[in-house]
């Protein structure tokens, strides 16, 4: 069983050209609430962040929530991110995934939260806002 918490508003899922800085929009960083990941790959600059900071040159596939698992975790635990993906995707809710040092994070589309939070919580775990 895990605790999430579930982060106020929508995110969006973007995508730039491979090598393209930091947006001078996300160079602050996010506020309390909210998370913004970037990742450097060698076809492209992907960036996870909330709705209303998608740079303004990018694809970007909006209208997905983002839960959070409580952290920190520890390096040792195993299964995590299957015990989370694999009741959504029993109940056939689409997820973008992505971990930083402390914890792991899952995006499910908004149109499918509430079938996300049942398969959740069947499943044991305790979701938050």
């Amino acid at each position: 069983m895990l605790d999430l918490d579930l982060l106020p508003g929508e995110y969006a899922v973007c995508r730039l050209p491979a090598g393209s800085a930091l947006p001078a929009t996300l160079s602050r960083g996010p506020d309390d609430k909210s998370v913004v990941s970037v990742t450097w790959a060698p076809d492209e600059t992907s960036i996870i962040c909330p709705a209303g900071l998608v740079p303004p040159d990018a694809s970007a596939e909006t209208n997905w929530r983002c839960l959070r698992v409580v952290g920190p975790l520890d390096f040792a635990l195993v299964g995590v991110l299957a015990s989370l993906v694999g009741p959504l995707a029993e109940a056939r809710v689409s997820v973008v995934t992505f971990s930083t040092y402390d914890t792991d994070y899952v995006l499910v589309p908004t149109v499918r939260l509430a079938d996300a939070r049942d398969a959740l919580t069947r499943a044991g775990h305790r979701i938050t806002e």
